[in-house]
């Protein structure tokens, strides 16, 4: 069986394709330690979405119709989801497995990522409780993650007895952040709600604090993850708060052996597990489990002799 998994090896959200390509070879390795699905071996198939919306159909077709991959399983950006269906739709299931901004999804698509209301709610409440915090600003991408996020937020402030007092959404590479900063402080802000993605939070972060910012206004990011924060720096982070389904510090018995298989299998220096190759590693196992006809015994994987690593490059 061939799993095609697409993942942007440029633009914003590139920096999390490494820790997706290891953390999906490792439940591959694992799948076929368990016998495969239907006793089939898995091999995955790695396509490259590219940086455009265009660039990652045309991947999504690739693995299609040149690799012949089985089903499609999608890490991306949600603007490419939409064009990614429109080329499998009929021909392949897909799975897409990061945050996403949640509500009604495309037909054809099944999503097992965490929502943006799932994740803003308890961090608003939390600001909200803890910090006293009741003026609201937004800084977005100006796509579709940000757009319904920013929705959902506006109507979680305002049932909170908040006030949204501004927001502003920009294109990916947008540099000039001076207008948003005056208007920050003109607005007096409590918090800054960031909906910016990978490399675009780490430039605008950085330039948050560069701007003495950071010490007169609070920031509150979705999308943020260890990978994020090793860019944005320690000494950016001053006042940035998160919230998150995984963090690869917090210590749980199923968290420290997943980090000690993927550092088993890919050394120390692997890439910084984060959310979003966690949730390509947990979608995968659920797919597996899903499709197997029969429940199989469980098998501890530091038991499994000589976990075979099996990918195709398509590139």
């Amino acid at each position: 069986m061939k799993i095609g998994l697409l993942l942007p090896r440029d633009g914003p959200a590139g920096l999390w394709s490494p820790s997706t390509e290891a953390s999906a070879l490792l439940a591959v390795a694992e799948i076929n330690a368990r016998g495969g699905i239907r006793g089939r071996p898995v091999d995955l198939v790695l396509g490259d979405a590219g940086g455009t919306v265009a660039e990652a159909a045309e991947a999504a077709d690739d693995l299609i119709v040149l690799d012949e991959v089985d089903l499609l399983v999608g890490m991306h950006p949600s603007d490419m989801r939409e064009a990614v269906t429109a080329a499998v739709r009929g021909r392949r299931p897909y799975l897409y497995t990061p945050q996403y901004e949640g509500g009604r999804i495309e037909a054809g698509v099944t999503a097992t990522g965490v929502t943006a209301a799932e994740l803003l709610r308890p961090g608003l409440h939390w600001l909200s409780e803890r910090r006293d915090a009741r003026r609201f600003f937004i800084v977005g991408n100006d796509y579709v993650w940000p757009q319904v996020s920013s929705a959902v937020a506006r109507a979680l402030i305002r049932d909170g007895g908040g006030t949204l007092v501004g927001q502003s959404f920009l294109p990916y590479g947008a540099r000039d952040y001076d207008p948003i900063f005056a208007a920050i402080r003109r607005t007096r802000a409590d918090v800054v709600i960031l909906l910016l993605l990978g490399q675009e939070a780490i430039a605008f972060n950085r330039d948050f604090a560069e701007a003495g910012l950071d010490h007169r206004h609070l920031r509150f990011a979705l999308a943020t993850d260890e990978t994020v924060l090793y860019g944005i720096g320690a000494e950016a982070s001053a006042g940035l708060h998160i919230t998150a389904t995984y963090l690869a510090a917090l210590r749980s018995a199923g968290n420290d052996g997943f980090l000690e298989r993927y550092h088993g299998s890919f050394g120390d220096h692997a890439p910084t597990p984060n959310a979003f190759c966690q949730s390509c590693y947990d979608a995968l196992h659920a797919l597996a489990g899903r499709l197997r006809p029969t429940p199989r015994r469980a098998v501890h994987l530091a038991e499994a002799d000589g976990l075979d690593f099996r990918v195709i490059a398509s590139f």
